[in-house]
């Protein structure tokens, strides 16, 4: 099972990764979308700037043609000017008219020469401009073209790195998939006896149920009838009848309060860091204090926020201590429960820190709308901020007022009846999630509040990164009291039920019942191992439970094998009849051969008798003997050829009649009748360790049958997980591959796109080049005229 979860845990990893690489995929598709429309644009500046260029140089060809025109100008003016001179020489015997003439036209060349110098210095300047203009131009173009280059270089980069844990990816699955393949062979033995053993626990697990099942209703049964001890006239005897501890009670109480000390840590640290982020804001919105001091009331109000950790922490610590009151050797009622009163009073504490706080956040969010820059949207949402933090207070307000009165009874005796703690705990759980409502609207309001000042001008970084972490300590608030209230949903059933009664009454347990309970707990402990320190050792558990699995199947299979022993009984009768009629003729033989011996040898005693006398009688006796072997011969012939049939108790007999035939029926019978009874005692013997042995072996053979069914579908499961498993790595295999192909393609693409821009920007060089030299050489044709 540990590998099974250790490869699911790869497959998370690995599909990590992948939704990883496909976000990177999508950033590297926007670069590269964005560098197109960047290049377009650069195509588009570059159109504009040639066109101006081309007009530019329209306007310097127009210039220096102009230029020429007023050079030659010029020329013909001071060639006008020196003859004019010279003719002024010559006639200035002539009168003054001449003169005047000359000197109004010299004028007239002078304006026009100044103003022709004029147009010359402004057609300079305007050059001079152009080309700073031109220049300036150039070295933006330059730079954007390094910008763009170094992005490329940082694109190619990121695809490098890509294909590089593509490639490690690649072949650490094909690393995972080949240990996976080891690791199913293992997997599928262990699979095999984990059912196996499952199987035997449940067989066993409901046995013990439906045993100790029957024992509680007989038990219960006895309880109620008998045992209770209710004084109908003195009632204050009834304290005698002391609950029973119940365990399994204790146990959910410790299971429950565990769970509940987790969720209250979830909300301690999210209140923290909540009053911590409000109190960061405070001193950065409206107004920075580094840069200038917040308003009085904003600075009482982040005194009482720094105060915080003073009345959250104790509850955490509080509710920890009422968790380590609870254990197993303890009762747990709310009489009893008597830390349940400091969680409390913390709680009451930390609720009166709230409603301290309530009017210093209500004109915090007065004097946010009192910005100059405060929109209506944002000052609406000020105002809904306002209700939701009343509505929040209020409701801890009533969390505050039921938990007192849970923890009421454990101060006072007889404080508030069953029934009304029911109502109590009641209310209590549809208060939290009323608390659990009132966090989402406030969570959501301050989000769209966020939305709406993150437009204005004056937001700073620092602002935004503590709004944020506003956010998130609010989303934290959030999450932990939604599980609170769906925590206390769950398991009111539990918390409104009366663990622990008197027998015979419906009256609340009180401390004294506890301790007397607590008491007899440990008597009834320390007598159970008395008991089990007095008691001979037990059969061990392994041995235990091998002998009630062998003797489950063997009464499983008894009606199985009782058809397969009557046939072998059946079987084994008749040839134990065969037998036993062989052995009896083979007895018969060995009693006539013993009979016949002893006649010889009382022949022979006779015969020996004889031949002590005279050898007449020697010959006579050696006759007479002959004469009896003749005989004896043929009365076994004879007596071979009428052969009769007895029958007795124990059954039927062919025998053969001989001359002591009379006299030697009753120790035949005996005889008979003794090895009948030994074969018997035998073949009873011989059955039961038969029986024994078929029932062992059938029991041994429907085990494996069913392991071996189990470990067929077990085999097909995890046959069917592993060829899942390839599906998985196919499927990975196939997307990369995908991947990496559009990687490569949008490579080539952008490799393409910069041999593309390379030629371009080469040829807007040479083109800026020649215009170069072309404007240093009308500068210096124009610095020459």
């Amino acid at each position: 099972m540990a590998n099974v979860t250790d490869l699911q845990t790869k497959y998370s990893k690995l599909a990590q990764e992948y939704s990883k690489l496909r976000a990177q995929n999508q950033v590297l598709k926007k670069a590269v979308v964005d560098e197109q429309a960047n290049s377009l644009s650069l195509k588009d500046q570059l159109k504009q700037r040639d066109q101006s260029l081309r007009k530019q140089e329209q306007e310097m060809d127009s210039l220096s043609f102009r230029n020429q025109q007023l050079a030659k100008r010029v020329e013909l003016l001071q060639e006008e000017l020196a003859a004019s001179e010279a003719k002024g020489k010559k006639g200035k015997s002539k009168g003054d008219s001449p003169l005047q003439h000359g000197l109004q036209t010299q004028s007239v060349f002078d304006e026009d020469l100044q103003k022709k110098i004029e147009e010359n210095e402004r057609l300079h300047i305007q050059f001079y401009e152009a080309d700073e203009q031109h220049r300036r131009k150039e070295a933006e173009l330059r730079a954007r073209l390094e910008e763009l280059e170094k992005d490329a270089e940082q694109h190619q980069a990121v695809v490098d790195g890509l294909t590089t844990k593509s490639v490690e990816t690649i072949e650490r699955l094909q690393g995972d998939k080949a240990r996976l393949e080891v690791k199913a062979q293992t997997l599928e033995r262990e699979a095999k006896e984990c059912r196996l053993r499952t199987e035997e626990c449940q067989q066993q697990l409901r046995r013990c149920q439906s045993e100790l099942n029957r024992q509680v209703k007989q038990s219960s049964s006895v309880i109620q009838e008998k045992v209770p001890f209710n004084d109908t006239k003195f009632s204050d005897y009834n304290s005698l009848n002391v609950p029973s501890h119940n365990r399994r009670h204790q146990l959910k109480a410790r299971d429950v309060s565990g769970q509940a000390l987790g969720f209250i840590q979830d909300l301690v640290a999210a209140l923290l860091n909540f009053h911590s982020y409000t109190e960061q804001r405070v001193h950065i919105y409206p107004k920075d204090s580094s840069i200038e001091p917040i308003s009085p009331l904003n600075q009482k109000f982040s005194q009482y926020l720094h105060e915080n950790a003073a009345y959250v922490r104790p509850l955490e610590d509080s509710f920890l201590q009422l968790y380590q009151s609870i254990t197993e050797d303890t009762v747990t009622v709310l009489e009893t429960v008597v830390k349940l009163k400091s969680f409390a009073d913390n709680f009451s504490s930390y609720t009166h820190f709230l409603q301290k706080i309530l009017p210093y956040q209500l004109k915090s969010l007065e004097e946010e709308c009192e910005a100059p820059l405060c929109t209506t949207a944002l000052t609406a949402k000020n105002r809904e901020l306002q209700s939701d933090i009343k509505r929040v207070t209020s409701v801890f307000e009533k969390l505050q007022n039921y938990i007192n009165l849970l923890a009421l009874p454990s101060v006072r005796q007889d404080a508030m009846p069953q029934s009304s703690t029911s109502a109590v705990f009641t209310q209590l759980a549809a208060c939290l999630h009323s608390l659990h409502d009132a966090v989402i609207e406030m969570s959501k309001h301050y989000n769209q509040k966020a939305s709406i000042e993150q437009e204005l001008p004056t937001v700073t970084q620092k602002l935004s990164t503590t709004t944020e972490c506003l956010l998130g300590s609010l989303g934290s608030l959030t999450s932990s009291t939604g599980k609170i209230a769906t925590f206390f949903s769950n398991n009111i059933d539990f918390f409104t039920s009366s663990g622990y009664n008197p027998r015979g009454s419906t009256v609340v347990l009180n401390p004294l019942q506890a301790e007397s309970m607590l008491a007899n707990k440990k008597k009834a402990a320390d007598y159970i191992h008395a008991v089990k320190k007095a008691r001979p050792q037990s059969v061990p558990y392994r041995e235990a439970l091998s002998n009630r699995r062998i003797l489950t199947s063997s009464t499983e299979s008894r009606e199985g094998l009782t058809q397969q022993v009557q046939q072998s009984q059946e079987k084994i009768a008749r040839l134990e009849q065969e037998k036993e009629h062989w052995l009896l003729e083979a007895q018969l033989g060995k009693v006539r051969l013993e009979k016949e011996n002893q006649r010889i040898a009382d022949l022979e005693a006779q015969l020996a008798a004889a031949l002590g006398g005279s050898p007449n009688s020697q010959t006579a006796a050696a006759s007479v003997l002959t004469q009896s072997h003749e005989e004896a011969e043929t009365d076994l012939k004879a007596t071979g050829k009428e052969a009769t049939l007895c029958t007795s108790l124990v059954g039927m007999l062919c025998t053969t009649p001989t001359v002591e035939h009379v006299g030697d029926e009753e120790s035949r019978e005996q005889l008979i009748k003794t090895h009948y009874m030994a074969r018997v005692g035998e073949l009873t013997t011989q059955l039961q360790i038969s029986d024994s042995k078929a029932v062992h072996f059938h029991s041994e053979c429907r085990a494996l049958a069913k392991r071996l069914t189990i470990a067929e579908k077990s085999r097909e499961a995890l046959n069917e997980e592993i060829r899942l498993a390839n599906q998985n790595i196919t499927r990975l295999q196939d997307e990369l591959a995908t991947t990496k192909r559009s990687y490569e393609d949008q490579l080539s693409m952008m490799s393409d796109h910069l041999c593309i821009m390379n030629e371009t920007l080469s040829k807007q060089r040479e083109e800026i080049d020649t215009l170069k030299l072309g404007s240093k050489g009308n500068a210096k044709k124009n610095k020459s005229r």
